[in-house]
């Protein structure tokens, strides 16, 4: 008498088996690995994700820190539908959201670095059914100066080795330029000595005709 019909119940079943069969992956995270940033700079600790299961509002993002010369693990940053970050404690207003969901990123900026923030950032995504995985870590080290990578180099190679062509264009166009110059200055005197030997030429011949008309 109150029981539910059978074309009731298929819909119920099918979500039920849809449910059943949704394969549960592991989170795949993906960071820079090892940070070196200068003390009292800005530095972006990257993190982003692969998932098998699309990014919906069930996603959860959890920072987290662990000191270099040891000590508890404190918390960084949490993120939920929206950012939340820390009411109090070392990283109060000096981590902001910098990253994307929708790009599976859910990177976060650090302000003012400081010495004592050396240390590993733990970064752990969690995107319902896939809650399992490795979780991501970022190895930051705070310097007085940043040693140049071997990126730095290469970078400053081919900087030289672009100016030094950009000199080498510039003498020859100028070189150009004055040897055009100066076979102007020549042409510009052989055509005066031509005109001073025509004139010359010319009072001689007047003289003469002069001189037989007498």
């Amino acid at each position: 008498m109150y029981g539910k019909s059978p074309a009731r119940l298929v819909p119920l079943l099918l979500g039920l088996q849809l449910t059943a069969l949704w394969p549960t992956t592991a989170v795949e995270i993906y960071t820079s690995g090892a940070v070196e940033a200068m003390n009292g700079t800005d530095t972006r600790l990257k993190c982003t994700f692969s998932s098998f299961a699309p990014v919906g509002d069930t996603l959860t993002v959890t920072w987290n820190f662990r000191p270099r010369d040891g000590g508890p693990e404190q918390f960084v940053f949490y993120y939920h539908v929206d950012p939340f970050p820390p009411m109090s404690g070392r990283f109060k207003d000096r981590v902001v959201w910098d990253g994307n969901p929708e790009r599976y990123d859910v990177s976060i900026l650090l302000w003012k670095l400081q010495f004592d923030d050396n240390g590993t950032y733990t970064c752990q995504v969690k995107n319902p059914p896939d809650v399992d995985g490795l979780v991501g870590t970022v190895r930051l080290s705070v310097v007085h100066t940043v040693q140049f990578s071997e990126i730095y180099f290469l970078a400053l190679a081919i900087g030289s080795a672009c100016a030094l062509m950009v000199i080498i264009v510039i003498v020859v166009v100028l070189f150009q330029h004055f040897r055009k110059k100066r076979w102007a200055e020549r042409a510009h005197k052989v055509v005066e000595i031509k005109s001073k030997e025509e004139e010359r030429l010319n009072q001689e011949k007047v003289s003469v005709y002069l001189e037989d008309t007498d």
